[in-house]
């Protein structure tokens, strides 16, 4: 014998006029219930056939409306509606489910509030006039909801009555607003879905001081004006946003365009990536996955590196409510948008014009051929928002030096000293990774060596890099003095968020000012040469070693802690491989937030217009816009290298590969 698996209405209450629907899931189709001798119905409380129809397989849906003339004279009552089976054979009941809902026929209600004008702190009392008894809300499960302007609904032991609590309510008129409500929490609703709800004012006035009272009194922290500037630093988190390893960055569109790059709505991609991802079957032997891959990455880096000044802008990295809380308002991306063609009147950052202008005062910069003389375009018209600092902290957390050791390991080759920790560990794990690792590892050749990368990272940020494989260098142009600029940045800036936090003083920002022109001449001072080529190719080398490091066959092979919680899923192994060869215990969670903040912080500063700025305001701003990511890694840098750069008595200048032999040193000793 078939049964009724479920019968349900919604909503529970319903005024004069309303619609409820009314679901059924039978044990088959209707059709295979009727070829089986049965056929289903609704019965409305009038005893009548409701219509319904298919919604899903076996579900079934149909719809009443509380029609008053085939309702009683009451003011309320209960509703019977029933779901069943009829034998289609002599048209007797096989099964008769019943649900009830409460039908409110004469739904007019009103709130009345005593007195209509109160002092704040007297107590007051709001009133609902319904045409029925307050014993009828009890019996047929209905209640009423009130509510005090746009707060969320407030208690009331008797749902005629509520007490309004007037204390601290600010003077001036408050609404109060009674709905009416069934069992389930639902407004009840009558013709157009019109809901069953009142409301009425009430005045609330000050209280004279007296001599016991207690004045509140509160400081305001100081304010400063909105700067055009702001703008660059939303477009700078935006783009930072977009290149990030996760959170919709660089692995989800390596996954997704490695897997279906049909599927990928810009053209570029699946020109350049469709008919290789196809032919990968029948190449999957020697470097054809890694060539892939590299290529899928630059394409990565060609799409999100640039920024498109113009009102192709889509903002792809921006979050307005985050923005919201940083600049004090909320913005979308099309005001975005907007600001941004107002800012860079030329096309190009405001700085970038001052050096081009100076450079190139009668020379063309934007041509279609990087061959022709004087062709800049588009590291002028689009600069990659690139730091080089973000692949020197991810160097220092030993990023690369996992994936050398994992490439050795997959050579067969021993590593350094007598005994090889990666020896014992079984590399058949990695078997689905053969071709992607074979082609890294024939890439060697055409990689960036560790020298070449710390050549640059001194010539940048005058930053060295100490171990076995980096070799005593020479370099020709060294910034020396940056390491010194950007930490007394820091700590100024450390300076003024505790004077910004204390509302009897009103911060100085020109200290600030004056440091952040400091930092932006002396990064400006290292923009030559492979400025923006060794950034890249570093970048585009480490985001591969990092897509590869976060696959599970590594997890695998290394047996990473699948406890500790990891921003990217790359981290565990890094850890994984210090933790076995005697490296620093040092999280290399600490590294990301240096490499991902540090960068973020110093593109604010490169490309600001600093030079040409006297306002205090914009340092101000600045230091506030950027205050989560300052913080971060002053921590980050305190916990990495044991120095606190918000201390009050001085400023540790000491380069940070110093910091960290001392503290590995210390942590053999123990």
């Amino acid at each position: 014998m078939p049964e009724i698996e479920s019968f349900d209405i919604a909503p529970s209450a319903v005024a004069v006029a309303g619609t409820v629907k009314l679901r059924a899931k039978l044990p088959m189709p209707p059709d295979d219930l009727e070829r089986g001798g049965f056929c289903f119905r609704f019965i409305d409380p009038n005893g009548e056939t409701i219509n319904y129809e298919r919604e899903h397989k076996a579900t079934v849906v149909g719809t009443w409306t509380a029609d008053k003339r085939k309702g009683s004279r009451l003011t309320i009552e209960h509703g019977e509606f029933r779901a069943q089976l009829i034998r289609t054979s002599d048209n007797s009941l096989a099964r008769d489910v019943l649900e009830t809902i409460t039908i409110v026929w004469t739904p007019a209600l009103k709130v009345r509030v005593d007195p209509a004008t109160v002092v704040e702190g007297d107590p007051a009392t709001a009133e609902a006039e319904v045409d029925m008894p307050a014993e009828d809300f009890k019996n047929f499960d209905i209640d009423i909801a009130w509510f005090l302007d746009t707060k969320p609904p407030i208690a009331s032991d008797n749902p005629i009555e509520f007490p309004i609590d007037t204390t601290g309510l600010q003077p001036g008129s408050h609404t109060v607003t009674a709905k009416m409500v069934g069992k389930d929490g639902q407004v009840i609703k009558g013709k157009g879905d019109t809901e069953v709800t009142a409301q009425n004012s009430m005045t609330i006035t000050p209280r004279a001081l007296s001599r016991t009272d207690t004045l509140k009194v509160a400081l305001q922290r100081s304010s400063s004006s909105r700067t055009k500037d702001q703008v660059l630093w939303s477009l700078i988190r935006d783009r930072t946003t977009a290149l990030s390893f996760t959170g919709g960055g660089y692995k989800t569109f390596i996954d997704k365009v490695l897997c279906d790059p049909r599927s990928v709505q810009n053209p570029l991609v699946r020109r350049r990536l469709v008919e290789p991802v196809k032919n990968l079957g029948i190449n999957a032997y020697g470097r054809a996955g890694y060539d892939l891959l590299k290529t899928a990455t630059e394409i990565f880096l060609l799409l999100n590196c640039g920024v498109a000044l113009d009102r192709t802008f889509e903002g792809t990295g921006f979050d307005p409510d985050s923005e919201a809380g940083r600049l004090g308002e909320r913005i979308s991306v099309t005001e975005l948008r907007n600001r941004l063609t107002r800012y860079f009147q030329s096309g190009r950052f405001p700085y970038l014009d001052r050096v081009i202008d100076a450079a190139f005062p009668e020379g063309t910069t934007d041509v279609d051929s990087i061959f022709c003389p004087d062709a800049l375009t588009s590291r002028a018209s689009a600069p990659c928002l690139l730091e080089l600092i973000w692949s020197y902290w991810h160097e220092e957390g030993m990023l690369v030096q996992t994936m050398n050791a994992i490439s050795r390991r997959f050579q067969n080759v021993r590593g350094p000293g007598d005994r090889d920790p990666l020896a014992h560990l079984e590399i058949d794990p990695l078997r689905p990774l053969n071709n992607l690792l074979w082609g890294y590892i024939q890439d060697e050749q055409n990689l960036l060596t560790v020298k070449r990368r710390a050549y640059e990272y001194d010539h940048h940020y005058g930053l060295a890099t100490y171990g076995k494989a980096v070799p005593p260098l020479r370099p020709a142009d060294s910034r020396s003095k940056f390491l010194e600029g950007f930490h007394n940045l820091l700590h100024v800036t450390s300076v003024f968020y505790k004077e910004d936090n204390d509302t009897t003083v009103i911060a100085d920002g020109f200290p600030l000012l004056n440091a952040l022109r400091e930092v932006h001449l002396l990064l400006a001072q290292g923009a030559h040469n492979q400025f923006g080529d060794l950034p890249w190719t570093a970048r585009a080398e480490m985001l591969m070693q990092q897509w590869m490091l976060s696959q599970p066959q590594m997890r695998e092979f290394l047996q990473s802690r699948p406890m500790v919680p990891y921003k990217e899923p790359w981290m565990g192994q890094v850890d994984t491989m210090k933790s076995l060869q005697g490296w620093s215990d040092i999280a290399v969670t600490h590294f990301r937030d240096l490499g991902a903040y540090g960068e973020q912080i110093l593109l604010s500063v490169r490309y600001g217009d600093w030079i040409d700025i006297n306002d205090e305001d914009s340092a101000k701003n600045w230091a506030r816009y950027w205050r989560p990511e300052i913080q971060s890694y002053v921590h980050a840098y305190r916990t990495v290298t044991g120095i606190d750069l918000t201390n009050p008595d001085t400023v540790d200048y000491t380069m940070p590969a110093v910091h960290l032999q001392k503290r590995l040193a210390m942590q053999r000793a123990r």
